[in-house]
């Protein structure tokens, strides 16, 4: 049972191991660059090995260590938890100039406010209130009298932002330190006043940290109190071999220079080469599953990586697992494939390369978790629209999941407050954003075939489109018949369906530089080939439109998956009707001069549309009575043909998907021969029937 298993295994092995897409072609320099690459990640992720002591706090002692002699040691974990005890006492508050405009405004406001509450007959809603007397008072005093009043509620506003407004302060408080200030007034003016500096600033504040002044207090006040030492004596024991080196002890090996600081060569040679080995598999990994990965992409794919770990090593402790590994697994899932996408993921968790704690090892699962579905998610995607919502969806999921993760191994608050989840989930969803909007970019410098990216280039508005529906009609009408044959094709066969419908648009773009010579576009009259009288000059036009269409392709930057179709389609298949008037006249004509320059088809795709390209005239010849069983056996002959002439060689294409693709191709041909009602004419009216 066990070796029928690994039987079936072995033969589905085999059956990938077909060349399904265009192997991409890889220059000397190429591989010396993307060698080179791998080596840069591997020394970024190695870096940490040249720099880290051989001992840290938490590790097993490795020997036994005893004091060389009495010595005095800054204690620097009591240091610190000194310090961090001393912020939320220490900090220092200066008053902000911009806070004090702002309150200063408002003041103005509330005076203009009250000046015409005073002039108006009518009661309005106000925000300050003004009794019946301040009323009278206020329409009874001179207009030297309010400007002196007004200028002392200033005056008054002054002296209390000068002192500082501590936020929260009580509205009596407020109040009656107003009224302190305006005590030089008049009872009936000073409560206005007195009012009118309450409500304007209630609520605020206009004092703000100082960091440098803090720290400056902070270190002032831990000279106070001293700075916490270790007292050791000459023959203490530091360490012992095998127990855990606390803070103290990491202090006291320190002092006495017994903690080795010196790049260590052979650790480093170890996880150098490790990198290297993990770089170079990532690389074999992408281009065992994508046949046509180009070198520029997995460059991007080894970029992406050294980015990562560079900010990783920037960030220290600071770095989110979340934060950088999702984004470049899910565009490189969108680009090159799921499998590349969880190939990259992988490695790039494998080498983080900062030191793996409880904490970071579970931040680290939960974005391996999270970028694993972007990953499997970002193939289904058809749209910018459905990415969108990914990029809403993904950082929520991180947010909960990480949050309940947290919560359970590392119980609770503290553990969750050493990281900000939030902030952290809204950073991942603005670089998912920003990646959706710079995506295009990256597609087409990278030269990577998303699905959004086939959708909107199998719009029939694209220039090259529209140019080829104007220009060469016929060509283009044929185009969408292919198009609906191999675009069912591809789905009886399990194929990538977006792919063929859209290289199925555009793989006789070669013929707009000259439509008149395909019988297509030809209007009634003479054909210009029995015109030329040329058979070896008609092989070449028709061979041109095949050159031409690479060009066209190159021009109008189409990914190179899409411009493989234009000369595959046609693989190297005779040019019958021309080999077989040149024979007519020169009996020792060589086939070879007459056949497609190719490649044959090397991609399931690039076959079904060969295949569907042949069937589509044929089918569309088929006399109204022609039966199911007719067809199939016309269709059976013409692919046949092709498999006899070595063209499906390279494709990948099985005997069963060839008679799938059969049955698949009459479907569509018996949706085009529906029959329709004959509806009658009338007879026009003057005229007898």
């Amino acid at each position: 049972m066990v070796l029928r298993q690994l039987r079936s295994l072995w033969r589905q092995l085999l059956r990938l191991e077909y060349p399904r897409q265009s192997p991409g072609i890889w220059r000397n320099r190429d591989t010396v660059l993307i060698l080179l690459m791998c080596a840069l990640v591997a020394l970024v992720s190695s870096w940490p090995w040249l720099t880290e002591p051989n001992l840290r706090p938490g590790m097993d002692a490795p020997f036994t260590a005893r004091a060389p002699q009495a010595a005095v040691v800054v204690d620097s974990s009591a240091l610190e938890e000194r310090r961090q005890e001393l912020v939320p006492r220490s900090t220092v508050q200066v008053v902000d100039e911009q806070a004090n405009r702002q309150l200063r405004q408002k003041l103005e406001q509330g005076l203009q406010a009250v000046e015409q509450q005073a002039k108006s007959d009518q009661q309005r809603i106000e925000p300050l209130a003004i009794t019946a007397e301040e009323r009278n008072w206020l329409r009874g005093a001179g207009g030297d009298q309010l400007t002196a009043w007004a200028r002392e509620v200033r005056q008054a506003q002054l002296r209390m932002l000068s002192q500082g407004l501590a936020p929260g302060l009580a509205e009596g408080q407020l109040l009656q330190a107003a009224t302190l200030q305006l005590e030089p007034l008049a009872p009936l003016p000073r409560g206005l006043g007195a009012r009118l500096l309450s409500s304007s600033l209630q609520g605020n504040s206009n004092l703000r940290s100082d960091p440098v002044l803090s720290q400056r207090r902070i270190e002032a006040l831990i000279t106070q109190q001293g700075i916490p030492t270790i007292t050791v004596q000459q023959g203490d024991l530091i360490t012992r071999q095998g127990d855990t080196i606390n803070p103290q002890a990491f202090d006291v090996l320190d002092y006495f220079g017994l903690v080795n600081r010196r790049p260590r060569p052979l650790a480093w040679l170890g996880h150098f080469l490790e990198a290297l080995a993990m770089a170079g598999v990532l690389v074999l990994v992408q281009r065992r599953w994508r046949a046509c990965l180009e070198p520029r992409q997995a460059l991007l794919a080894l970029g992406a990586l050294l980015v990562v770990q560079g900010f990783a090593l920037w960030l220290g402790p600071l770095a989110s697992p979340l934060v950088l590994l999702v984004p470049p697994a899910l565009l490189l899932a969108q680009g090159l494939g799921t499998p590349c996408g969880l190939a990259w993921l992988a490695a790039a968790s494998f080498l983080w390369p900062m030191p793996i704690t409880a904490l970071t090892g579970m931040r680290l699962l939960v974005a391996a978790t999270v970028g694993s579905v972007a990953a499997l998610a970002a193939g289904r995607q058809r749209s910018r629209a459905e990415l969108l919502q990914l990029a809403v969806l993904l950082p929520g999921a991180g947010l909960l999941l990480q949050w309940l993760l947290l919560q359970w191994r590392l119980q609770g608050p503290g553990a969750v407050a050493q990281v900000d989840l939030m902030s952290e989930a809204l950073l991942l969803g603005g670089l998912l954003m920003a990646g959706l909007l710079l995506a295009p970019l990256v597609e087409t410098f990278f030269g990577l075939v998303t699905r959004a990216r086939l959708m909107e280039l199998a719009d029939l508005q694209r220039p090259l489109l529209r140019r080829l529906s104007v220009e060469a009609p016929g060509t283009f009408e044929h185009t969408l018949m292919i198009a609906g044959l191999a675009e069912e094709g591809a789905r009886a066969i399990q194929a990538d369906i977006d792919l063929v419908r859209t290289g199925a648009l555009y793989h006789d773009v070669g013929k707009l530089h000259g439509p008149e010579w395909f019988i297509e576009n030809q209007k009634e009259g003479n054909n210009p080939h029995d015109t030329l009288d040329d058979p070896f000059a008609s092989a070449g036009i028709l061979q041109a439109h095949v050159d031409e269409g690479l060009k066209l392709a190159r021009r109008y930057r189409l990914p190179r998956p899409l411009a493989d179709f234009i000369p595959e389609h046609q693989g190297t298949l005779k040019m019958g009707y021309f080999l077989h008037q040149a024979r007519e006249r020169q009996p020792s004509v060589t086939e070879e001069s007459f056949r497609y320059r190719g490649p044959a088809p090397r991609s399931r795709e690039t076959a079904i549309l060969m295949l569907a390209d042949g069937c589509e005239a044929a089918l569309r010849s088929l006399p109204p009575g022609t039966s199911e069983n007719e067809a199939r056996q016309m269709v059976r002959r013409i692919i046949e043909a092709r498999q006899d002439d070595d063209q499906l060689a390279n494709s990948g294409i099985s005997r069963a998907e060839l008679e799938l693709l059969i049955r698949a191709f009459v479907r569509v041909w018996r949706r085009m021969r529906h029959r329709r009602i004959a509806y009658p004419i009338p007879a026009r009216k003057g005229y007898s029937a």
